[in-house]
């Protein structure tokens, strides 16, 4: 769902790019406020995906994108039978902490492309039949390629969740700015209560 993502300062495209790509991983958090790790993990549609399920996907991917970006080796390795378990939460994984986990990876990005020298540095990809041989992205590509990815399921996550209890993403978008106006009225000692 489209929020508004506020201007940045003139000439900041790192920040825009940022800006944007958070307002996506947004959409994907709120389509989980106030859900129980079981109807999180729930597939109410035609598709296999659930939000849990979209929400370890899209961090375990961001976070795999970094890995390449930084030219270290990946952080989660997956193959055809361990393929499946990117998409869902497995024993001991709760939504809880798979949301900690997804601001950690976040938080890396953010500071990364921020260091970074400059957009149009680039990195390499691996060898694999989706990727062109010797292919080379640049950081904007990166972030320009997280936003894609991340819109991608959002949108999904907007169908699941409406799906599971008819809670649409304007619904989502007033619900969670009331929960950011309490906490404000709270204090942060109480935020997390």
């Amino acid at each position: 769902m489209p929020t508004h993502v506020p201007a940045e300062a003139h000439g900041d495209e790192r920040g825009a790019l940022l800006a944007f790509l958070e307002a996506q991983r947004g959409g994907l958090r709120r389509a989980l406020l106030g859900l129980t790790d079981e109807a999180a993990a729930s597939c109410p549609s035609a598709s296999e995906l659930s939000l849990s399920g979209l929400l370890k996907h899209v961090a375990e991917t961001e976070l795999n994108w970094l890995d390449m970006a930084k030219q270290r080796p990946s952080s989660i390795e997956r193959d055809q039978s361990t393929w499946h378990l990117g998409f869902r939460l497995t024993e001991g994984e709760t939504v809880a902490g798979m949301l900690a986990f997804y601001d950690k990876v976040a938080r890396e990005t953010e500071e990364f492309i921020r260091a970074v020298p400059s957009l149009d540095d680039t990195f390499p990809l691996p060898e694999a039949p989706w990727f062109p041989p010797d292919a080379r992205q640049s950081m904007r590509w990166l972030v320009l390629h997280l936003i894609e990815e991340t819109a991608r399921h959002a949108g999904h996550a907007d169908i699941i969740r409406e799906s599971l209890d008819g809670a649409t993403a304007f619904a989502l978008v007033d619900e969670e700015r009331a929960l950011r106006e309490k906490e404000a009225v709270r204090g942060p000692e109480s935020a997390g209560q």
